[in-house]
């Protein structure tokens, strides 16, 4: 059993994504439908094969937490790993990201997505199921921002699944486990990094939603994923994760840091032979952001079935200009030099070791102190690959 022929010919059938499992064939998904292919896997192939991912470093930490999550490049494909224990031994459920640069045009989404990331400060929602999508339109969002806008972006991931090339950006990439303990770690960590941007990959506990609700309070733009099938869904989503006694200072706090709510899902078109996003997408109206304070999430679809003019757009709208698309962006269309392809990020031979155990998740506290108030971006490019002698006039020296 190779792994990286196993990826290979997911990636030739072109797969999203491929699962390993001891005593059975080798299971692939192609636009959106599972089938097997091959002769059943050996456990001990398989074994021998996480072994190797993991490396002997953090193998110890696999044993702990019977699971792993990492990624990397295979057979020149960026694939994001989880590695886990089940009653058959080990197995692998492994997605198979894009090789290009991920950007708005490319993943065939309406254009007015572009004009979200012009706020400086706020949150924007992007929400789903599992396989929807999601983190390819964050990747999008932000390499709207590295292209036009001279911010200071920091992504906190788990693991890091699109790497970015600055451009007019200065992008720095966290994974928890390897760069920071936890979420809660890297967002209190945000908050004196002087970002201008913040980018969550998943909220997944309370402590996490109030770290980030708090980032998009104190002038940052904060861009986070979380599971749901429609915009309402996500609101309520993030609110219900509260106990009940501060729910409403929870919606109170979301009404007003809110910029938008992305909903997204993906249909196959079998005239295109591809998958495109479908979405529905939210804009805070005073009307809406009443129904969030007053937890009326029910009222929100209305609010979007009539908020056209507004920016809103519903499933049955979007598929109607879906319908009405003719300028189509293809995979492997307009292929990119070799310079702008995604590299994997490996940290460097002095880097210090992994975290093996992420600790618990600290008390809730006081509202953090936001830092100062950030000015304007300036206008001229960045140098991504400043000399030592440069760096003072790259980085902002901290204000109090």
């Amino acid at each position: 059993m190779d792994l990286a022929a196993l990826v290979k010919l997911a990636a030739t059938n072109g797969a999203s994504d491929l699962h390993l499992e001891p005593g059975l064939p080798a299971a692939i998904r192609v636009r959106g439908s599972l089938r097997t292919t091959g002769e059943p896997l050996p456990a001990q192939s398989l074994l021998e094969a996480a072994r190797d991912a993991i490396g002997e470093e953090q193998w110890p930490r696999f044993l702990e937490q019977r699971s792993f999550d990492s990624s990397k490049t295979i057979q020149g494909v960026r694939c994001r790993l989880n590695i886990l224990q089940t009653a058959r031994g080990v197995g692998f459920a492994i997605r198979l990201l894009t090789s290009f640069q991920a950007t708005v045009e490319k993943l065939n989404l309406h254009p007015d997505l572009k004009k979200l990331v012009n706020n400086t400060h706020g949150l924007i929602l992007v929400s789903g199921a599992t396989g929807s999508g999601k983190s390819s339109t964050l990747a999008a969002l932000i390499q709207e921002i590295n292209l036009t806008d001279t911010r200071h972006i920091v992504t906190i991931e788990s693991p890091i699944e699109y790497t970015f090339r600055p451009r007019r950006a200065y992008i720095r990439q966290r994974e928890v486990g390897r760069d920071t303990p936890s979420f809660e770690q890297a967002l209190l960590d945000s908050l004196r990094e002087d970002p201008d941007v913040l980018m969550v990959g998943e909220m997944r506990d309370p402590e996490t939603m109030r770290l980030t609700l708090n980032a998009s309070e104190t002038g940052h733009l904060v861009l986070a994923t979380v599971h749901s099938s429609t915009c309402a869904e996500a609101l309520q989503r993030v609110v219900s994760a509260f106990p009940s006694e501060i729910q409403s200072s929870v919606s109170a706090q979301l009404a007003d840091c809110l910029v938008a709510v992305i909903s997204q899902r993906l249909r196959f078109r079998p005239d295109l032979e591809i998958r495109v996003p479908e979405c529905e997408i939210l804009v805070p109206t005073h009307a809406v952001k009443n129904f969030i304070r007053n937890r009326d999430f029910f009222k929100i679809a209305s609010s979007i079935e009539t908020g056209a003019e507004h920016g809103m757009w519903s499933f049955q709208r979007y598929r109607t200009w879906l319908e009405n698309r003719t300028n189509w962006s293809m995979p492997g269309q307009n292929a990119e030099p070799a310079e702008n392809e995604t590299a994997e990020l490996t940290p460097p031979a002095f880097a210090l070791p992994a975290f093996t155990a992420a600790p618990k998740s600290p008390p809730p506290a006081k509202k953090p102190v936001a830092p100062g108030a950030h000015g304007k971006s300036s206008a001229e490019r960045i140098e991504i690959e400043p000399t030592e002698s440069e760096f003072g006039k790259i980085l902002k020296r901290p204000g109090e």
